[in-house]
């Protein structure tokens, strides 16, 4: 059972709808105990990292998800801001991450000349790179679109943990595994066929 953990922050019916088109089993997961009955975790987010921590940690499931993830090791999948969690910090805000991986989160830096541009948010379709082979990138191919919107990255300490990069104004890195752990900054919801793949890999794992 697929838990979309819905904690106020991310576009829960978009995943929700592609599931149900996929007929794969899922659920809403609001509350710890609905928490429990899940083997999968898919951690939506969007909008500012202190805001969606804050979110998080106020809905109960914190304590229970560390557990899933850290020592049952089930599959869990950020996306957007949800990948941004896993990290141990961001440059947006002064709350702690989730610490799963060993990273932080940073603005994208952009010159005054290259303001015009380059604008922020990275906002729109852009292509992956370097794909590493990995079971979440099934049918994926190298220079795939997808849909982004973001002014932060994650940053690895150990680049082992990247399996994919995109470039909007420096190369950066939209995809992460360590173990169980998956990341992207893409939104998979927006993003037709190959996000439908992405959730679909996971979905299956």
């Amino acid at each position: 059972m697929i838990g979309i953990i819905d904690y106020g922050v991310g576009n829960i019916k978009a995943f929700s709808n592609i599931y149900k088109n996929l007929n794969l089993d899922f659920s809403i997961v609001k509350t710890k105990e609905e928490l429990k009955n899940v083997n999968k975790i898919i951690l939506p987010g969007v909008g500012s990292f202190d805001h969606a921590m804050q979110s998080l940690n106020k809905s109960g499931m914190r304590e229970l998800l560390d557990e899933l993830v850290l020592e049952k090791k089930i599959p869990v999948l950020g996306i957007c801001v949800g990948l941004q969690m896993l990290a141990n910090s961001s440059e947006e805000g002064s709350l702690s991450g989730l610490g799963w991986i060993d990273a932080t989160v940073k603005k994208i830096k952009i010159s005054e000349e290259l303001r015009n541009k380059f604008p922020l948010p990275h906002m729109g379709w852009n292509t992956m790179l370097d794909i590493k082979e990995n079971r979440l990138f099934k049918g994926i191919d190298n220079h795939s679109s997808f849909y982004f919107l973001h002014s932060y990255f994650i940053e690895c300490l150990d680049e082992n943990n990247v399996i994919g990069y995109s470039d909007y104004i420096q190369k950066f890195a939209c995809a992460i595994n360590k173990e169980n752990i998956f990341g992207i900054q893409q939104h998979p919801e927006k993003s037709h066929n190959n996000g439908i793949t992405i959730l679909k890999n996971f979905g299956e794992m």
